[in-house]
């Protein structure tokens, strides 16, 4: 093999190792997009959330949610995402609340 050659793939290798070390980065998002009605009807698309901290949704609460992201989601019927009732939302899934309870109001991304 020539020297051009191996100084190629070894360059590859380094910028794939890179490129998969960056995805732990803070700047990370979840690919894909999140997609929730709230009980006005209103429906509301957000793209690429950021994997980390609480994402607050509609103030009058969401009945339902499509997630289409590659990451799992915790929704929570606080504004803060405290508190032990949570629902957990796999990746590529959808739910929608049950008559009578809580709307939901914020989100963290599991990653």
């Amino acid at each position: 093999m020539s020297v051009r050659r191996r100084l190629t793939t070894a360059t590859g290798a380094v910028l794939l190792t890179l490129a998969v070390a960056g995805c732990s980065g803070l700047g990370r998002s979840a690919v894909g997009t999140i997609s929730y009605e709230t009980e006005r009807e209103l429906v509301v698309t957000v793209t690429s959330p950021s994997v980390n901290g609480c994402h607050r949704l509609a103030p009058s609460g969401v009945t339902r949610i499509v997630n289409d992201t590659l990451n799992d989601l915790r929704l929570y019927p606080t504004r803060d995402c405290r508190g032990p009732v949570n629902t957990y939302l796999p990746s590529n899934t959808n739910d929608e609340i049950v008559p009578d309870t809580l709307p939901w109001r914020s989100y963290t991304v599991v990653h």
